[in-house]
């Protein structure tokens, strides 16, 4: 399956728990295009086919917003392939419960309802620490890959 990983992260949180799923991903046989949002040209990978699916991770600016850079990466996709996209999308996302559980991993769920995603949506307090994160991570990737097998998704 080809699958388009994009994240954004502002102090390496986000890119650790993505880094995390990106080899789950590829240790069970499949592709995956990884995109920076904060570094790399969005633009030209999404210049390719549409993938499979897309994994978006972000961490959460203030109040559980979302972060500009995120921001121009959902107007990249919705602009290369219209909205409802052709493919599912699964949502992940760091943060920080020290700022309220209201604003905790906002940007993740602020993209999850954007997109409709039907798929639970990962948080991670932080950084991944330990087997803990590392299993719910593993999980969380076994639960979103597994329907694309399938007509159903998340």
């Amino acid at each position: 399956m080809q699958i388009l990983l994009a994240f954004a992260s502002l102090s390496g949180n986000t890119r650790e728990v993505a880094t995390l799923i990106r080899a789950r991903c590829e240790a069970l046989g499949h592709h995956v295009d990884w995109l920076d949002v904060d570094a790399g040209d969005v633009a030209a990978v999404l210049a390719d086919a549409a993938p499979s699916l897309c994994l978006l991770g972000s961490w959460t600016d203030n109040a559980g917003r979302t972060p500009a850079e995120m921001k121009d990466c959902v107007a990249a996709l919705r602009d290369r392939f219209g909205l409802p996209l052709p493919f599912p999308v699964a949502v992940f996302g760091t943060g920080e419960t020290q700022w309220g559980e209201e604003y905790y991993c906002g940007a993740a769920h602020r993209l999850a309802r954007f997109f409709s995603s039907t798929c639970p949506v990962l948080e991670i307090e932080q950084m991944p620490h330990g087997a803990e994160d590392t299993h719910a991570i593993h999980l969380w990737t076994d639960t979103v890959l597994a329907p694309t097998t399938s007509t159903t998704t998340c």
